[in-house]
């Protein structure tokens, strides 16, 4: 990488630490550091909501896809616009027209409200959790690209400079830092892709007859998949538009329903068919210059997710790879800064919250940029155990939606407050689907754990509402 390259990187990375800086002097509270002061309109909500869902390790991810099944894998995203329509239409009039609800910053105060104190802690033990294990994937997403960029960078070392940038401006701003910086940073990465990356790419590989006459058809079709990958994907993306924290902190931070309705419509848009099939057309790309030898010292045997950013290193001219290695940096630090928030807040509101009664607003913001940089750097040390960026996310959805999906909805929507039912559901669903990702058990018909611990968590729920009820009943005989 040429040393023009090198500087329109550095002052794109220092750019987000500025705003960062600009919106730590600003923050007056928890108020604007968790939930944006509850103001911000809808397009910077839409692309902030996208721009966290997709992100870096969507990206990359999609970019695998692309390599290994062609325009097929761009279906997992279209579960991703499903989700964010269907939170529009049923979520967000529940949750934001609700005032029992308005002065909340995080999921699992939603969770407390509708069962106790002891169903929340779990909640937010699990979004903990989660989002840990999400930010960890982020920052990996990140030094894949920067390693697979800077043939001199080592993938830890690589790491380390990721999650420092991304730790250290999420501290200092907070949600509007992380909002506005998402907006400049999905901007960037659209106008790379689309400008600067296909255009170059497709040229490079011998326009549309290279790229025909190397790749088999399936590679062109959107029904190269099987109905497991579908049902997978659908299981564990579509539910998460339910649980997620760092969504219902944009919930929280819009300025009406109205508002957030139209940013979530906008996010599902973004999401598929465009970001969708942006991301698997590059990673086909880069598998055809594989293919044509034209990718030195990589073959279709190594890890997909690195072909992309390998691709993009060894095609841009200089001061264009700083331009596309920047848009795809933003990407990574849209999600990573969206989920250290989210876990942040859990921890802060959820876990702690009780240790910050009687404190000022001040000593209360310097508690969470403390306690933000603490998880940060355990997420960093999380990601340098790990090697698949789509992996490590999908997991930490599923530990999440297998978790808490059946107690939220059946709060919402159903009426139902048995604190029993949802501390039960939520920590038996939890521990099976976390229970079979660790123990990498092979499952019946190709099937995710998350669809076992999401089936326990109902029947669980259910049992103890059907105990509970009889045991009332005979209670009452009596």
């Amino acid at each position: 990488m040429s040393y023009l390259d090198l500087g329109i990187f550095v002052a794109y990375m220092l750019a987000m630490l500025g705003v960062g800086f600009f919106y730590m002097k600003k923050n007056s509270g928890q108020e604007d550091y968790y939930v944006g002061g509850r103001n911000i309109g809808h397009w910077h909500i839409g692309l902030s909501v996208v721009a966290t869902d997709v992100g870096g390790g969507f990206s990359i991810g999609l970019g695998g896809l692309g390599f290994v099944m062609g325009l097929s894998g761009s279906w997992m995203l279209f579960t991703g616009l499903l989700g964010a329509w269907l939170a529009a239409v049923v979520l967000i009039p529940r949750v934001k027209s609700d005032p029992a609800f308005a002065k909340f910053f995080t999921f699992p105060q939603i969770i407390g409200h509708l069962y106790n104190s002891t169903t929340a802690k779990v909640a937010a033990v699990i979004c903990f959790l989660g989002y840990l294990g999400f930010t960890s994937s982020q920052l990996l997403a990140g030094a894949k690209l920067a390693s697979g960029t800077f043939v001199e960078l080592d993938l830890s070392y690589a790491l380390l400079i990721m999650g420092a940038v991304a730790v250290i401006y999420t501290v200092m701003g907070g949600l509007k830092a992380v909002i506005y910086t998402d907006t400049i940073q999905w901007i960037v990465l659209m106008a790379g892709l689309m400008f600067i990356g296909i255009p170059i790419s497709y040229n490079y590989v011998g326009g549309w007859e290279g790229i025909q006459s190397t790749l088999p058809q399936e590679f062109f079709s959107f029904s190269n998949l099987t109905w497991q990958d579908l049902a997978n994907w659908g299981i564990t993306i579509i539910p998460i538009w339910f649980v997620g924290m760092t969504l219902y902190q944009r919930i929280f931070a819009a300025r009406d329903v109205k508002s957030a309705k139209k940013a979530w419509f906008i996010a599902g848009l973004f999401e598929w068919p465009i970001m969708a099939l942006l991301g698997v057309s590059l990673g086909l790309l880069s598998r055809v210059a594989v293919e044509q030898g034209a990718l030195e010292g990589f073959t279709a045997a190594m890890d997909p997710e690195m072909g992309l950013p390998v691709l993009l290193s060894q095609i841009l001219p200089a001061g264009i790879l700083g331009l596309m290695m920047s848009a795809y940096f933003s990407a990574v630090l849209s999600t990573a800064d969206s989920c250290l928030m989210a876990a942040s807040g859990n921890m802060t509101t959820d876990i702690l919250g009780k240790f910050f009664t009687d404190k000022s607003l001040k000593e209360e913001m310097r508690i969470s940029q403390l306690l933000t940089l603490m998880i940060g750097i355990v997420a960093i040390i999380i990601a340098w155990q790990m090697t698949e960026v789509l992996s490590l996310m999908l997991y930490s959805y599923a530990f999440m939606v297998s978790g808490l999906l059946v107690p939220v909805v059946a709060g919402l929507f159903f009426g139902q407050n048995s604190a029993k039912a949802a501390t039960s559901s939520m920590i038996t669903g939890g521990s099976l689907t976390a229970g079979l990702i660790i123990s990498e058990v092979v499952l019946p018909f190709g099937l995710d754990a998350n669809l076992f611990g999401l089936t326990l968590s109902l029947l669980t729920f259910l049992s103890v509402i059907y105990y509970e009820k009889n045991h009332s009943s005979k209670l009452k005989s009596i």
